[in-house]
């Protein structure tokens, strides 16, 4: 079969296209006919050595989508269409990047679509982390307001989808001016240049603050993330798109607001239930739910998927295709 391999942390050009058995799979395990894979973060936290527990020579890729093609212990069907995601794929085995991978069951999520792969492999490890984002991390309710810092990302667009459809008042953010129409056109109520300053815009609008905000950019921006919620407000570090997530010497009384909560999220294929991932697929396929722009890459043009990811290119998701 045909992989992406990483021998050790390097620029894009690191990322090496190779001939590579398929994968056997033991008991517990799903061989995957690999189809689409989403690009994450996370890779590239890898590829630049940043992710901690990788060893090397590794496949990357948290997810994949595509057909099972061999169970084991035959719980699950040749052809059934799955997502898997997490649990150490591309970390700790090899994971998405590749033709076939071999991944524990608990990885694995059935579902049942005729999307084509190129939109199905820009929804799993998206919409677990905005799923999740939302009602583990933040408990937003319908009526709530929400910030979003790094509202264009592809977990931005999601979480933004998801919000609107539970009723809430959405707040987005983009480097760029020229994006804000992006934002708007998905459904973001008020589009926010990201000045280094979005608290004071955001009590303009709200002058006490949104009740919740989540925090994607990382730790440079969260003070002021924090200063935009109101008393009581809650903010979900989840994302970690200026690859920077330690805040260095912390003193919670200095840092942060007062009465403002403080919360994180990270999941994983069980925190996000079939029929969630169903019901979005569902709404995509009928137009109900808007998905934002997806950009696609062959196999072989992984390391320029990842030069765009690296410099923010692209608006949207990153989706990496087998054929």
């Amino acid at each position: 079969m045909r992989a992406i391999v990483l021998d050790a942390p390097g620029p894009a050009g690191s990322l090496r296209l190779r001939e590579l058995p398929v994968p056997q799979p033991g008991p517990g395990h799903v061989r995957i006919k690999v189809e689409a894979f989403g690009l994450n973060r996370s890779e590239l936290h890898t590829r630049l050595g940043l992710a901690e527990g990788v060893t090397f020579p590794r496949v990357p890729g948290i997810e994949a989508a595509g057909t099972v093609d061999l169970d084991p212990d035959g719980l699950l069907p040749r052809g059934q269409r799955v997502v898997a995601m997490m649990g150490g794929m591309g970390r700790t085995f090899d994971g998405g990047y590749a033709e076939y991978t071999a991944v524990p069951r608990s990885c694995v999520i059935p579902f049942d679509s005729d999307l084509p792969w190129s939109v199905i492999g820009a929804v799993p490890e998206t919409l677990q982390t905005a799923y999740g984002s939302l009602t583990v991390g933040l408990d937003l309710r319908k009526g709530q307001s929400l910030l979003i810092r790094g509202g264009t990302s592809a977990l931005g667009l999601a979480v933004t989808t998801l919000a609107k459809d539970l009723g809430a008042t959405v707040l987005a953010t983009t480097r760029n001016p020229a994006r804000t129409a992006d934002l708007a056109r998905h459904g973001v109520d008020h589009p926010l240049v990201d000045d280094g300053d979005v608290a004071t815009q955001v009590r303009r609008l709200l002058p006490e603050g949104v009740d919740a905000a989540l925090e994607l950019v990382g730790a440079p921006t969260l003070p002021d993330t924090l200063r935009a919620a109101r008393v009581h407000g809650t903010v979900c570090f989840a994302g970690m798109l200026s690859n920077e997530w330690v805040v260095h010497d912390f003193y919670p009384g200095g840092y942060l607001p007062r009465g403002v909560r403080l919360s994180a999220y990270g999941g994983s294929a069980s925190d996000l239930p079939a029929e969630v991932l169903q019901h979005y697929l569902d709404g995509i396929a009928s137009g109900r739910t808007s998905l934002g722009p997806v950009h696609t890459y062959a196999l072989a043009d992984i390391p320029s998927a990842h030069r765009d990811m690296e410099e923010g290119r692209k608006v949207g998701k990153l989706v990496g295709l087998t054929s």
